[in-house]
């Protein structure tokens, strides 16, 4: 039975609502014979159901006509207790039309079985019955308005749920490709210049050949600690390595292939916030990395300025103060974490060289 009225409902709306039109029809119609009534009953009862078959287009317009027949054929004294067509309406109109036409359509019901009542061939139109089976109706309607009422709202939900899971996503794989690019770009383009000097310093100066590799060494070991920590971000694994922060500022100062020199001024909070600190540590990053690759600076100084409520950040070369345009994401990138911090960032050529400052909040 439940597999019949499962496939039932797979049917098309248009044949399922003939089919019940036909059926209502049916039924009627033989209550009819069996009563030897007049022809033009039929043709009543085929006012009473015919419409079904549009319900759910014209709930109210549907009930209406329903109503119609049904309170022509209740007055006549042919209807007794079948009202099939204008149940199956009541239903729907209760299922499918908004508040104001329920109440509309609920109140001419009501006037249509009153004035059946009204006459005495209707007194077997029994009112308990009747009233019972259409409050029914209109009741079964509403429970079937809730429940879609209930799962679209639970589809929204599952939608938005969804939604807000893809920009969660979104949202990490661009952090990720930052922590990438500030990995990477600082990184090479420290061993670039280094490995481009190299050469020249076995030649001249065996020595600081020598710390040349070192350097490269740790710039590279530097750059794999740091891919594994966000690789393993991406497999979702325990992250064993911090990422970097201000106390790192020294170390990335001193591998710089620019002459850098770090001053902070004003008193160091006890706490920074940690995405403040890591803003910081990639804004100096990236700026280092640009002022090596295009600048032609001698020399970088990086200044921290500890205000009440924020930390000012200056990044100053003296390079040839152009402007970066590589195509890269180096700038959008520094842009989007001070932002991400409620923070402001700017960049553009200084009196002498180039100059990045930037204030996040504490």
């Amino acid at each position: 039975m439940l597999a019949t009225l499962r496939r039932m409902r797979e049917l098309p709306p248009l044949v399922l609502d003939t089919g019940i039109a036909v059926v209502c029809y049916l039924a009627m119609a033989l209550l009819l014979a069996d009563m030897n009534s007049p022809w033009w009953t039929f043709l009543l009862a085929f006012l009473a159901t015919a419409p079904l078959i549009w319900r759910r287009r014209w709930p109210i317009g549907v009930a209406l006509v329903a109503g119609i027949g049904t309170t022509a054929l209740g007055v006549g004294g042919y209807l007794h207790d079948q009202p099939y067509g204008q149940l199956v309406a009541t239903y729907t109109f209760a299922s499918l039309s908004p508040l104001v036409w329920r109440i509309v359509g609920g109140f001419v019901t009501a006037l249509g079985v009153g004035l059946s009542l009204m006459f005495e061939e209707a007194k077997v139109f029994a009112f308990g019955y009747v009233l019972t089976a259409y409050v029914a109706a209109y009741a079964l309607g509403m429970a079937a308005r809730s429940r879609r009422e209930r799962i679209a709202l639970l589809e929204e939900r599952e939608l938005r749920h969804a939604e807000e899971k893809e920009a969660a996503a979104a949202r990490e794989r661009e952090r990720i490709a930052r922590d990438m690019h500030d990995i990477i770009a600082h990184s090479i383009g420290v061993i670039v210049v280094q490995a481009e000097s190299g050469p020249v310093a076995l030649r001249t100066d065996p020595a600081r050949a020598e710390a040349i590799f070192g350097t490269i060494s740790d710039a590279g070991r530097n750059a794999l600690t740091q891919l594994r920590s966000t690789l393993g971000v991406l497999r979702g694994a325990t992250d064993r390595h911090p990422q970097p922060d201000l106390d790192a500022l020294p170390q990335l100062i001193e591998t710089s292939p620019v002459p850098a020199k770090l001053t902070e001024e004003g008193e160091r909070p006890s706490l920074v916030p940690a995405q403040v600190s890591l803003a910081a540590y990639r804004v100096v990053q990236e700026s280092l990395t640009n002022t090596n690759k295009h600048a032609r600076a001698s020399n970088v100084d990086v200044k921290l300025a500890w205000l009440s409520d924020a930390l000012a950040l200056e990044v100053r070369d003296d390079g040839i103060g152009r402007a970066i345009n590589t195509g890269g994401h180096g700038l959008i990138g520094m842009r989007e974490r001070v932002t991400a911090c409620g923070g402001e960032l700017s960049s553009g050529p200084a009196e002498r060289g180039w100059l990045v400052s930037a204030r996040l909040p504490l």
